[in-house]
């Protein structure tokens, strides 16, 4: 069994997490923000740009031994073992959009796998975080995933439907959840707290979800791809309570 992360590890972590995010916050609603569009078509901003170059110059500065992976920028190569996985802006739509549901997400990955998860919501004032062996919380509160036994009744969330398959989607909708669209990092953290009782996002990136196995094994619930696989790998993800993550599997499969 993995040991438990340094304590101290977290604790910086998260610190990294909440400086990045006060500097999205500098541009969040800010006149003439100006918007560009990366290769793949997706939008990125100067905050996303600056969040990510902050991280990686405290990780630097801190722990110049890490290896980096980021959305914004090419890897950095390390020798320690260890891996910082970044998305300074999970949710960059909402963010241009002026929706305060964005997050700042840091994961650490060591010689055990996830190690450490941060979800960092700037316009909020919430951090979900947890590290392996230390629990999962919410701005220093242990938080826990809800004890909802199904689907039917479960309320449920998406960073969007449009990725979805339509059979998929009904049969989620016929068996009686509550389908919601609090996405991005921010619908991983309402699992996380319990608020609500899954989230699934049938498209992503790795450093979209680098965080979440080790946020949802601390707080009690589950975290695979839409295929059952564990890890942040699969180009998807699905968090669950771990009481209807079967279920839920079963019907996303149809």
């Amino acid at each position: 069994m993995a040991p438990p992360v340094d304590p101290e590890l977290l604790d910086a972590a998260v610190d990294l997490a909440r400086r990045a995010g006060e500097l999205t916050l500098e541009h969040f609603r800010a006149p003439g923000l100006q918007i560009d569009r990366k290769a793949d078509g997706t939008p990125v901003t100067v905050a996303d740009r600056g969040a990510e170059r902050l991280l990686r110059e405290l990780i630097a500065e801190r722990y110049p031994d890490d290896a980096v992976l980021g959305e914004e920028e090419a890897a950095s190569p390390g020798t320690s073992g260890r891996r910082w996985v970044l998305d300074p802006i999970d949710g960059t739509k909402a963010f241009t959009h002026g929706v305060p549901l964005y997050s700042t997400l840091v994961a650490l990955e060591d010689e055990h796998g996830p190690a450490i998860g941060v979800i960092n919501l700037p316009a909020l004032g919430e951090v979900v975080y947890a590290g392996r062996g230390l629990g999962c919380f919410s701005n220093g509160a242990p938080v826990r995933v809800s004890d909802t036994s199904a689907v039917d009744g479960a309320y449920l969330s998406t960073s969007s439907f449009s990725h979805w398959d339509e059979d998929a989607l009904l049969a989620v909708k016929r068996a009686g959840a509550h389908l919601r669209t609090w996405g991005d990092g921010y619908g991983y953290a309402l699992v996380a707290t319990g608020r609500i009782d899954a989230m699934v996002d049938p498209a992503a990136e790795y450093y979209d979800l680098a965080a979440m196995p080790v946020v949802m094994a601390e707080a009690g619930g589950r975290f695979t791809d839409l295929a059952g696989g564990d890890g942040a790998g699969g180009g998807s993800g699905i968090a669950t309570n771990g009481a209807v993550h079967d279920e839920l599997l079963g019907l996303l499969g149809t």
